[in-house]
């Protein structure tokens, strides 16, 4: 099961990339990033039972089609050593809207074997600028989720960003969390963006959600990233 997940997102990223190839003769983009946070939250739930996580990645853009990669320690009381985030898609702008979609691998190396933590997501997301704001939502579909409990599960998410100066930016998110073993749950964050200088962001935001656990409770996350 796992070499299929890999097989179906290598094959939709080089198909993505050997498109845009073809249909472009630009060079294509790349940028990298580097991030320290004192708490990985995902989705509402600290992914290294509330300890600081190092995070970085690499995106490759050409024309309208994306690839990239993204890495992250996490600590599930286990063997896992970190996550990998393997990604593509395609983006373009309709209407005044921005569009976005996408698949994405998550992989675990270490993890033990009969965890099943790998998984995979197709992504569509649309979003446009409203005055200073940006506004937007984004869908997530998974047919075999993170874990053994749960298979098929979707994420929706509403989210607004809004500029106050140069440096200064304030955005937040609303998410619903579905599950078919699970429980379905709510999550949101709200919180501000510091411009240290450009390509360099310091965040501080408020998670939560409706689930009382100790990895999902209430927490102020602070993070500093780095792009160039």
């Amino acid at each position: 099961m796992k070499f299929i997940r890999s097989a179906v997102f290598a094959a939709t990223a080089g198909a993505a990339v050997l498109a845009a190839g073809a249909a472009s003769a630009q060079e294509p983009e790349v940028a990298f990033n580097i991030g320290v946070t004192s708490d990985y939250v995902y989705r509402g739930f600290s992914q290294t039972s509330e300890d600081p996580a190092l995070q970085g990645g690499v995106d490759v853009t050409l024309g309208s089609f994306y690839v990239g990669a993204w890495a992250s320690n996490v600590e599930f009381d286990d063997d896992t050593d970190g996550e990998i985030d393997l990604y593509g898609g395609y983006r373009t702008e309709a209407y005044g809207y921005a569009f976005d979609f996408g698949i994405l691998g998550y992989f675990y190396p270490g993890e033990p074997d009969a965890a099943d933590y790998t998984y995979y997501e197709f992504k569509a997301a649309a979003s446009r600028a409203v005055g200073p704001a940006t506004v937007g939502a984004v869908v997530y579909y998974s047919p075999d989720m993170f874990g053994v409990a749960d298979e098929e599960a979707v994420y929706y998410e509403a989210n607004v960003g809004f500029a106050v100066s140069d440096q200064w930016s304030v955005s937040g998110a609303l998410g619903y969390q579905t599950l078919d073993v699970s429980d379905d749950y709510t999550t949101w964050n709200i919180g501000a963006g510091y411009t240290i200088k450009e390509g360099a962001v310091l965040d501080f935001r408020y998670h939560d959600t409706d689930i009382d656990t100790p990895l999902s409770d209430e927490r102020i996350v602070a993070s500093l990233k780095i792009g160039f």
